[in-house]
């Protein structure tokens, strides 16, 4: 009998991110002293983020690279790594944002989302994800001002 709670992609999600969370635990206990220590991590996990990135197919590769230069030239003090193998980013805690690639899924369109840290409360109800084909001004504009929002800055 097979499982088919999950579909292939995901599983391979959920293995990819213990594999996450075992390399930034591991780059953690690097460094000597307890800021050396931080830093070797925040350095793998940024590592992690942008190799990810890089692996991308094209279409996501652009969407990502704009999303990462738009949250670091946005948010200070952000840090990056991967989240289920996707780019994410947060402020030394959970993850506010993330790029999910349209390649990982086998869906039409990037998604720009957003986790419950993220400040985009407004009224009753509001996005916490956006589709994503391309990044023209446009778009760049609408990100900017949703990393903004998200991350209080």
């Amino acid at each position: 009998m097979t499982d088919e709670t999950f579909s292939a992609a995901e599983r391979a999600a959920m293995t990819q991110a213990a594999a996450e969370r075992k390399a930034f635990a591991a780059a953690a206990k690097k460094g000597g002293t307890r800021a050396g220590r931080a830093a070797a991590k925040r350095a793998a996990e940024l590592t992690a983020c942008t190799d990810a990135i890089a692996a991308l197919p094209e279409s996501d590769r652009a969407i990502a690279e704009a999303v990462h230069e738009i949250v670091f030239a946005e948010v200070e003090d952000v840090r990056a790594k991967t989240w289920y193998g996707f780019p994410a980013y947060h402020l030394d805690g959970p993850v506010i944002a993330f790029v999910q690639p349209a390649s990982k899924f086998g869906t039409r369109y990037c998604t720009l989302g957003f986790n419950d840290g993220a400040q985009l409360d407004d009224g009753a109800m509001w996005p916490t994800s956006f589709a994503v084909l391309e990044v023209n001004d446009e778009v760049r504009e609408r990100i900017t001002a949703q990393v903004r929002t998200a991350f209080g800055a």
